[in-house]
């Protein structure tokens, strides 16, 4: 199975840049910058996961199991991680951009997976 990280990465990062925009529109700069941090919370998570599954054993079912689930355990880690550097460092965040943009980019990388090459 074909992993399509770059395209996942590309669409999010658009999606973060789209939310990014109308959250500088709703509420200016700082609504700007936590509809892009808010996107590119799922970044880092999502190549880490496919870098993950790529590296994993895939011998047997069982072990290709513990691979998925090893890659998602680590990918809610970064998750949770990032939530928290940003939540609790951004004193300008503009919440509803922010978890606009995080539930957006969730959605997409779903919807990138599932379109064909």
């Amino acid at each position: 199975m074909h992993y399509p990280v770059a395209r996942i990465v590309i669409w999010q990062v658009l999606a973060s840049a789209i939310i990014a925009a109308f959250g500088g529109w709703w509420a200016g700069w700082p609504g700007a910058v936590s509809g892009f941090l808010g996107g590119l919370v799922n970044v880092p998570a999502g190549v880490v996961f496919a870098m993950l599954v790529r590296l994993g054993d895939s011998a047997s079912a069982g072990a290709t199991l513990r691979t998925m689930l090893r890659a998602e355990i680590a990918k809610i880690t970064i998750i949770v991680l990032q939530l928290w550097l940003v939540l609790s460092s951004y004193q300008g965040i503009v919440h509803g951009a922010f978890f606009a943009a995080f539930v957006v980019t969730v959605f997409v990388s779903q919807a990138a997976i599932l379109v064909r090459d």
